[in-house]
């Protein structure tokens, strides 16, 4: 299999699945596209219904292209990450990684142009984090939730409106970012810094007002992210985790119980936004996103500082700031389902609180004249008390 070859099944896929975000290649398996959430078949001619060890490894090696660096990390690590240009047509961000002895290459599909707040159809707070002039948002989700297609589409909005100097730091880069109002220096793992931490630390030298950091992913990172965000910066990441009080958990564990204290005073005194993003199955196919947004406030702060408690939660403090934006993941499903988007099985399935979405189901279908159970035939006992005499 030589380049042109790999070159063609990527085309032959991408004409075939219009709607393909990632494309799967595993021993045993034949060449599969991730479509809509489904793993689906790709029909090439001549067909690969199960692909061999040889092949993927060839595959990857054309892929990896006799780049040492790449050979090293994948041989100490298990696995590597690189960017793949199919000329004219589309970037992929791909990860080849060993599994039982054989080599595995996922590819993700990565979009040109950079969507608006408004064609993602995020949160119009989405325009206020844009606003911001320090401290810290996080956006987080699981793999492939579209958190840095959001984040994109806020930096967008920040290029359009001010004149100032941001530095990306990205595993890959996916979107890249023409000058605007903005200056755009985008920067890739791998050839241009060697990590998130030794990056941002670079960054704090070249006088940027904007910082993206591709993803948090140690202690480091944090420690230099929060003195960014300290000394005026606008630091812009994304974080695996689900929720808004797990993604400050996630960070407060990364720290010994002696330093927690500490970072519970800097987390609280730069945390700006978080907000957390999942996928969910829509009706008649194709996927809609649900988001939980935490602004900060007073109560917020506090939490932060002393840790949740009863009546303090971060899930009840994000419900009682609706007015300023803030919306739990309960409270959205509940309006995808009310705009008939999502089932009502799909919106108990990725429910925060079963309870709290079930109760907001039912009054949207009392709302619309439908029943809310379906026990039927119940009557009052009126000699119940009779019989008791």
């Amino acid at each position: 299999m030589r380049k042109q070859e790999v070159d063609h099944i990527l085309t032959r896929t991408l004409n075939a699945f219009a709607k393909a975000s990632d494309i799967n290649i595993t021993v045993g398996k034949p060449f599969q596209v991730e479509n809509d959430g489904v793993l689906t078949e790709v029909d090439l001619d001549p067909p690969f219904l199960e692909l061999t060890p040889f092949q993927t490894e060839i595959f990857a090696m054309n892929l990896i292209n006799r780049e040492r660096r790449l050979l090293e990390t994948l041989q100490k690590e298990g696995s590597c990450d690189l960017s793949y240009e199919l000329p004219g047509k589309a970037r992929f961000r791909v990860n080849v990684f060993s599994q039982r002895g054989n080599l595995s290459v996922v590819l993700r599909k990565l979009e040109t142009k950079i969507p608006t707040i408004e064609e993602l159809h995020l949160p119009k707070v989405f325009h206020k984090m844009a606003t911001e002039l320090n401290g810290i948002i996080l956006i987080t989700g699981a793999t492939g939730s579209g958190k840095s297609t959001s984040l994109a589409a806020m930096l967008d909005v920040i290029n359009e409106s001010k004149s100032v100097h941001i530095v990306t730091l990205e595993d890959p880069v996916e979107y890249q970012h023409p000058h605007k109002r903005s200056t755009f220096n985008q920067r890739e793992m791998g050839s241009d810094f060697d990590t998130f931490a030794s990056g941002l630390r670079a960054s704090l030298r070249q006088a940027p007002k904007v910082i993206l950091v591709g993803e948090i992913r140690d202690r480091e990172t944090v420690e230099i992210a929060l003195n960014a965000a300290e000394t005026g910066h606008l630091v812009l990441s994304t974080i695996h985790t689900v929720d808004a009080g797990q993604t400050i958990n996630r960070i407060l564990g990364m720290f010994t119980t002696e330093e927690e204290n500490q970072v519970r005073i800097r987390l609280s005194e730069t945390v700006r936004w978080i907000g957390c993003q999942r996928l969910l199955p829509k009706v008649n196919g194709g996927r809609v996103a649900a988001f939980e947004i935490m602004g900060t406030n007073l109560r917020v702060k506090d939490s932060i500082l002393n840790g949740e408690s009863e009546g303090k939660t971060f899930y009840e403090i994000i419900e009682a700031g609706e007015a300023f934006g803030m919306t739990t993941f309960d409270k959205y499903i509940v309006n995808l389902y009310e705009k008939a988007l999502i089932t009502e099985e799909t919106a108990l399935a990725y429910a925060s609180r079963k309870g709290a979405v079930g109760r907001g189901i039912d009054n949207v279908k009392s709302a619309r004249g439908q029943a809310t159970t379906d026990i039927e035939g119940l009557e009052i006992d009126t000699g119940y008390a009779k019989r008791q005499s």
